[in-house]
This record gives structure tokens, sequence and C-alpha cells, in this order.
């Protein structure tokens, strides 16, 4: 099965025009995409979309994409484009399954840590405190192959217990994860794509 990931950024008042008049539009398109009681769970995906798009739930969110990706033929591209007009920014992905398992392992050891369970729906500030963990962590994977990682030096000064906390990770782990493939790259491209966003990211994994 395939694993992805997707960050996403949402533009409230777009999806309250956009798409909720697509979902009234073509009500019995998107039905197809829903669980059972149909019409009463499109009419809370319409009353959510109107409020607040972030309060969609991720099970509503997943029928959404399935939905946009089946009506555009499985376009990755345009699937991306149209879900933005309707207020859903797919802004990064990882759509590598080995990734994606990386990723979520580096997660979850910083949430044991710092006991923070982290829903689909993310506080940009503490998500960025992850970002920065796992920058630093992956950052010794560079530095043992010998590679740069430019951003873990300028940013190990302000955040000394997160650097510590990742030396000490990647020292018990430091066997299994140089086995791996590093996330360094997919952890710096992150932390530039929101380090100054301040509404809240959804996190979304997919398994198709």
């Amino acid at each position: 099965m395939a694993e992805e990931l997707y960050f996403i950024k949402t533009n409230p008042v777009a999806a309250k025009i956009n798409l909720y008049n697509k979902l009234c539009r073509e009500e019995e398109s998107i039905l197809n995409y829903l669980d059972d009681d149909k019409k009463t769970s499109l009419e809370l995906i319409k009353k959510k979309v109107q409020e607040n798009v972030d309060s969609l739930s991720k099970e509503e969110l997943l029928h959404i994409f399935d939905w946009f990706n089946s009506k555009f033929n499985g376009d990755h591209e345009e699937v991306k484009t149209q879900l933005f007009v309707h207020g859903i920014d797919v802004f990064y992905e990882i759509s590598s399954s080995n990734n994606v398992q990386i990723f979520q392992e580096i997660l979850s050891d910083y949430e044991k840590y710092f006991q923070r369970i982290t829903n689909h729906i993310v506080d940009p500030e503490k998500f960025n405190q992850f970002l920065i963990y796992g920058i630093f962590f992956t950052g010794f994977i560079n530095k043992e192959k010998g590679e740069e990682n430019i951003l873990a030096d300028f940013l190990k000064s302000e955040y000394k217990d997160l650097y510590s906390f990742a030396e000490d990770e990647f020292n018990s782990k430091k066997t299994e994860i140089l086995s791996k493939e590093n996330m360094y790259n997919h952890f710096t491209d992150l932390y530039d794509s929101m380090k100054f966003y301040k509404s809240p990211i959804i996190k979304l994994y997919i398994n198709s």
C-alpha cells in the first residue's frame, strides 16, 4: 500500500465561498464518497465549511480528497490546483512510503518524550518546535556522513535543549537510522515553508 503525508494550509474565506458552492452544486457527485447516512454527512461537511474549513475531521477531509481525485482522474497537479482554489492548500507532501514511515517514527519519539500528542490539526508554533528537533536529529546523520547541515548549526545555540535531546536520540538509534534514507531536506524544506505561518496546519496521512 502507498503511504503519503500531506501538509495543508487552509483559506477559510475561499473554502466558505468556492468549496461550499461546489458542494451545493455537485451534491450527487460527492455523496458517492461519503459513509453511511450520506445526506446527513454532507450537510455536516457543508456546515463546517461555511463556519471554518479547519473544523473538518480527518475522515471528512479524506472524503473530499477522494472526490477531487476522482473528478480530475488522478491528475495530481490538477487535484492540488483545484483544492487550492477551493481553500485547501497542499503546500508540502512526502510521497515515499519509506520516508513517511521514518517521519512518523521521528514524530512518535518526539511526542513520547514531550508528552504531546498531535492530531491532524497542528498548532504551528508547536509543530515548528518539532521540525527544529527533526532538523537537529537528521543533521547528526549528515554530520556522520560528512555532509553539510548549515541550518542545524545555525539553530542549535537558540534551542539547546532540543539539540541535546536530538543528540541523545541519534546516539541511541545510530546504527538503525544510518541505514535509512535521511530526511534532513524534508525537515528543512518544511521549516522554511511555515516558519512565519501563524494559522493551524493540517497533517493528513493517506494510505491508498
